[in-house]
């Protein structure tokens, strides 16, 4: 089936512009889902709004609200909310260049395709893309998604352009707070030496098929073993990883190569020249 488009309206270059799609990039969650359920009864739950004055109420009667004060909202409607618009609501205008590496990968978001909306856009579109991708450079752009104007990083990805939302200032933490009560003390050079020939032995390219979400594995094995009637077995508790001297737990992880590191050697012949996905600047895709 194919994907359904997130947001449609115009990609601008100064005075060129073309229909475009954004589209997602990734799916989020993973294939587990569950449901509430009451063990007596074996009834998939319901969630029922309520007013708590008035009893259960239709969704469709309700407004959104903003609260200024203790109990005190203003109401807007929906209507009233799309009334708000603003020109990035359907263009994406790029507003300027910048070297990729400029941008702290801190602030990068969500990913998303950008791709011409029919036959009539594709000269426009692959004019625009082109011309990206010969100056090497991330354009900046601003759209309105679900109520909210992001920054868009865009560069171009195989025969179209990959969208990369890109946080505010005001969404970033700083980190100073969180680091100030790390030690200013320097590492042992001896132990510093040892973790770098450690990380070579671990050392091989990025293979994304690689990693895959084990505890949901084993939530499908788990569900798989209740299906069968089968009493779930019971998982014995990880060791304790607590170091008390760190040149021996060092040492002994250079004596032998983990299980990790050996699958990573191993991928390295298959995977060898795969590049890893963002936040990395590609000038050719």
């Amino acid at each position: 089936m194919a994907s359904r488009p997130s947001w449609q309206g115009h990609l601008r270059l100064s005075l060129v512009t073309c229909p475009v799609s954004l589209y997602t990039a990734t799916s989020s969650g993973g294939d587990v889902h569950f449901n509430l359920i009451n063990p007596k009864t074996n009834n998939r739950i319901k969630m029922i709004t309520t007013d708590p004055d008035t009893g259960p109420i239709e969704r469709s009667e309700l407004v959104k609200g903003y609260e200024v004060s203790k109990g005190e909202y203003i109401l807007l409607t929906d209507e009233e909310i799309k009334s708000v618009r603003l020109e990035s609501t359907k263009t994406i205008d790029i507003e300027r260049f910048v070297p990729g590496d400029d941008i702290d990968r801190l602030y990068w978001d969500n990913p998303y395709y950008l791709a011409p909306d029919g036959k009539m856009a594709q000269e426009a579109f692959g004019v625009i893309r082109t011309a990206m991708e010969r100056s090497g450079q991330i354009a900046l752009a601003r759209v309105v998604i679900s109520t909210r104007e992001r920054i868009l990083a865009l560069e171009p990805r195989g025969k179209g352009i990959l969208a990369y939302t890109i946080r505010t200032d005001a969404e970033v933490r700083k980190a100073d707070a969180i680091f100030a009560g790390i030690s200013d003390a320097e590492a042992d050079p001896d132990m510093i030496s040892i973790a770098q020939r450690i990380i070579e032995q671990r050392e091989g390219p990025f293979d994304p098929s690689l990693f895959v979400d084990r505890y949901e594995e084993a939530l499908k094995a788990l569900i798989e073993e209740k299906q069968k009637g089968h009493k779930p077995a019971k998982i014995s508790e990880p060791e304790d990883t607590n170091v008390i001297d760190l040149m021996s737990a060092l040492r002994a992880s250079l004596g032998g190569k983990t299980k990790t590191a050996t699958k990573n050697t191993k991928a390295s012949t298959k995977s060898a020249g795969k590049t890893a996905a963002r936040p990395k600047t590609k000038k050719s895709a």
